[in-house]
């Protein structure tokens, strides 16, 4: 630690920091334009200069590391001037169009005129002028190149932390100019990170431009829909309608970031797509009646199946309490544990449930991916979790994390990585399997012989017979590191083989464990709340608390606290619930904001099962494919329209605010859960979010402790539950053989998350058409090239969209995102078959001119 005083007040500081940051501990206010707190100083503005005693010029405090005994001066007449006069000079070309800039009211040089800024300009000459008129540089991004005053925050924001250099600089001096690549942003991400540092109204809104006024806004802190990282965002509404997010700086794991689906895909909320009443099967077409009419009706059919199976699937974007109080509606007045929140796969929880117990890490990221190594497995971290890209990248480069990536689909992080191990499509298993082997060696006589001898079988073949080139350096690399921290993509869990590689991931902690390693370990989720619903046991074998079903005295203490029996039998998982409902085997299907129908592999399956169950009901904001087969239909209120809370990748509990009111008829889901257990005769008792907090945090043992009082701006922590590892090791799987043909995965694509974003009108603007990505070598050998329409053609099923070819895909890799219910990806797959084995064909000539003549002729 060093002593430094600064305007007389004296503060230790740890070597290194600056005087500005010192400053700011004090609560001394030292203005700055060029500063953020997460960029390295770039000292450009001049704004912070201080007055260190022994200096001779000024210095600025952004980039002035503390020495002990420093003395500082932040408040001077020459340091007064000194902003004046800095401040004289950009106003000086600047436009004085405040009346009209969307910036007006939050603008920092506005505000720092006020504060510091000279009474009289000292400039006569006329303004500069750039363009005469705003650029338009994307869908979203409008800019007027005459208000910049050349901060360079924009472009380091976009270079250091989003990673897609998207925007420069031309000229330079006072002619300096921000601009897109040929004026345009039509590559970068569209994130809208630059509008929210812009200091002025240089870069702004396109979709919010004109709309609204800074005073005119009830703002909302809430916590972002799109995917698990969970986002700190402010939703701005005017007269109850939605206008714009922002972020702040001080506030969150994202700290003013955001991706373009969190700024910019909150629209959906007022989607047209909107369930307006309840709804009814009368002669094969649903007819809207009253909610009265609804509940005489739902009153008999579920008299009509009693005694039957019952089943339930919720999404894991809905918030813990309602979650909570769905799986207690579906054990107590449904009597069933055949409950899921997946609509995408069948969750092997009897391996997934005790490696999360021993290894899942509940901490904030950024400590997290401070460890040595910080290994990625599968999916694609810039497309599936931005901002968690973001942080990735800011460890890489200011912190010298190693980053490891394992994966069969590249990503942008990927030119940060020490080393990229890329596996062939549902390779994950195997290429886990070959690193542990390489770090079994190091182990030695620690691992019993048998296990051993398997795992050490796989050691030395050469990549031409494995077909994984890396592995060999990946345990090199996790060797060296003394702390090592591996991140889960949720998507493995959509191959059959996903048993096998969480399999492996417990194997490869396992000996990392052995080696002395500091361990840490967290799930990429790409839904807001999944972790959320498996703590609150929406799970066919896990009560709340991530406890067995089969558990005796588990299920007796919650029997006991909710006043019904719990039955003992594990339930049926998704694919197992879809599987009765053919077999005719079904009374009642209660499904929660969640489209099976759309997401689930195999959709003539999953539109038979829905079929045939005898009683479906189908509870959403929106009119889903799902919803479209339901018998009964209830609308609930969608996000931003009730209270609650999300607990994201980390383990962090934040509050889910409400920002306008159900639209139509809407009800809360909780009051639609009272209604529906009413008319089983039974009440769920508590019934409101705040009292079902209380109770999760008092029966469900990670959450113990916790207060919604004592959820700040930042949300609080849930505990892991210690459990020691089982010290068992998993045989590796077989060496997958050389695919002869190309194999199709999926996941999501970086505008859209899932379909629910698909209702963003805003979103839809920039987000590409529906594509196929292919290698540059695939699409030479098939004679195709980029932009050509094709045909993807499995055994199940085809589809048509764009060729998107990407020089950075393997050979063989066919990848479609999930996130378009036009194309229906789910129709070509098969269930327990992933990834997919398919053709890919131009579209004919002919095809496209039959094509085009139907749409001329409105067929």
């Amino acid at each position: 630690m060093v002593s430094i005083t600064i305007d007389g007040r004296t503060l230790d500081v740890e070597a290194g920091s600056t005087v500005l940051q010192a400053a700011r501990r004090l609560g001394i206010d030292i203005p700055t334009f060029c500063y953020l707190k997460r960029l390295p100083p770039l000292a450009s503005c001049r704004m912070c200069l201080v007055e260190i005693e022994g200096q001779r010029r000024l210095q600025p405090s952004c980039a002035t590391a503390v020495a002990d005994g420093m003395v500082v001066r932040a408040s001077t007449p020459l340091i007064e001037e000194t902003r004046s006069s800095m401040l004289d000079m950009l106003l000086a070309n600047h436009p004085l169009d405040c009346p009209i800039c969307d910036k007006g009211g939050e603008c920092e040089l506005q505000n720092m005129v006020m504060a510091y800024g000279p009474r009289e300009s000292r400039f006569r000459d006329d303004k500069r002028v750039f363009h005469s008129a705003d650029i338009r540089l994307s869908p979203v991004i409008i800019m007027n190149v005459n208000r910049c005053i050349q901060c360079q925050r924009c472009v380091r924001m976009c270079e250091e932390v989003v990673g897609a250099v998207a925007l420069g600089t031309i000229e330079k001096g006072m002619d300096t100019a921000v601009t897109g690549f040929e004026g345009s942003l039509a590559g970068c991400d569209q994130c809208g990170n630059c509008v929210e540092v812009c200091p002025v109204g240089a870069l702004m809104s396109f979709p919010y431009r004109y709309k609204a006024r800074p005073w005119d806004l009830t703002e909302t802190d809430t916590v972002c829909p799109h995917c698990g990282t969970g986002c700190q965002l402010t939703v701005g509404t005017r007269k109850g309608e939605f206008m714009r997010v922002r972020s702040k700086w001080d506030e969150g794991l994202n700290r003013e970031t955001l991706c373009v689906r969190g700024r910019f895909g909150l629209d959906f909320v007022a989607s047209r797509d909107r369930i307006k009443q309840p709804m009814i099967r009368r002669d094969g077409a649903l007819a809207p009646v009253s909610w009265d009419e609804a509940g005489d009706y739902l009153r008999r059919r579920l008299s009509a199946v009693e005694g039957k199976a019952a089943a339930g699937l919720a999404s894991p974007r809905l918030p813990n309490e309602i979650l909570y109080q769905f799986q207690k509606l579906m054990r107590t007045a449904f009597r069933t544990n055949s409950i899921d929140c997946s609509s995408r796969w069948s969750t092997p929880f009897d391996t997934l449930g005790p490696l999360m117990a021993a290894f899942n890490n509940r901490a904030p990221l950024d400590e997290v991916i401070g460890n040595d190594c910080v290994l990625v497995v599968g999916g694609n971290v810039t497309e599936e979790n931005p901002v968690t890209e973001y942080l990735l990248r800011d460890g890489v480069r200011r912190r010298q994390t190693g980053l490891l990536m394992l994966s069969a689909r590249p990503s942008r992080l990927d030119a940060d990585a020490r080393v990229v191990v890329r596996v062939p499509p549902g390779g994950e298993a195997a290429g886990l399997a070959a690193v542990v082997a390489g770090l079994a060696a190091a182990v030695g006589e620690t691992l019993p012989g048998n296990v051993l001898a398997g795992i050490s079988a796989t050691i030395g073949k050469p990549a031409a017979e494995t077909g994984i080139d890396g592995p060999d350096r990946l345990a090199a690399a996790l060797k060296e590191g003394r702390s090592v921290t591996v991140l889960v993509s949720v998507d493995l869990l959509r191959s059959p083989e996903a048993r096998a590689t969480l399999q492996q991931i417990n194997n490869l902690l396992h000996v990392l464990q052995l080696l002395g390693k500091g361990l840490a370990m967290q799930f990429l989720f790409d839904r807001a709340n999944q972790m959320g619903a498996w703590d609150m046991g929406v799970l066919p074998t896990a009560l709340p608390g991530l406890r067995a079903v089969a558990d005796d005295v588990v299920r007796t203490a919650l029997s006991r606290n909710w006043g019904a029996e719990i039955p003992s039998e594990p339930g049926a998982d998704i694919d197992a619930i879809l599987e009765r409902c053919v077999g005719g085997r079904m009374g009642a299907l209660y499904i929660v904001a969640t489209d099976p129908l759309i997401a689930y592999p195999d959709r003539d399956f999953v539109a038979r099962a829905l079929g045939a169950a005898d009683l479906l009901i189908v509870q959403d904001a929106f009119l889903t494919d799902t919803a479209g087969l339901a018998e009964v239909v209830l609308p609930a209120a969608g996000y931003g329209e009730e209270t609650g809370t999300f607990t994201n990748n980390e383990g962090r509990v934040q509050k889910v605010r409400k920002f306008r009111e159900p639209a139509f008829e809407a009800r809360s889901n909780l009051a639609i859960f009272d209604f529906v257990a009413a008319l089983r005769n039974q009440a769920l008792r508590p019934s409101t979010q705040g009292e079902i907090f209380d109770e999760i945090a008092r029966l469900v043992p990670a959450y113990q402790g916790l207060s919604q009082d004592g959820l700040g701006a930042d949300g609080a922590f849930t505990r892991a539950v210690p459990t020691a590892p089982a010290a068992r090791f998993f045989a590796p799987p077989p060496v997958p053989t050389a695919a002869d043909r190309l194999m199709l995965i999926t996941g999501d694509c970086l505008f859209h998350n899932g379909y629910l974003s698909e209702r963003s009108d805003i979103l839809n603007t920039v987000a590409n058409d529906p594509y196929v990505a292919m290698s540059a070598q695939d699409t030479a050998q098939l004679g195709l090239s980029d932009g050509d329409q094709v045909i993807v053609r499995s055994a199940q099923g085809e589809l048509t969209a764009q060729l998107k070819v990407d020089g950075r895909f393997p050979k063989g890799l066919v990848f479609v995102p999930e996130n378009y219910r036009a194309l229906r990806l789910n129709g070509l797959m098969r269930r327990g078959e992933y990834p997919c084995p398919v053709e890919v064909k131009k579209v004919h000539a002919t095809l496209e001119v039959d094509r085009t003549t139907r749409i001329w002729r409105g067929v």
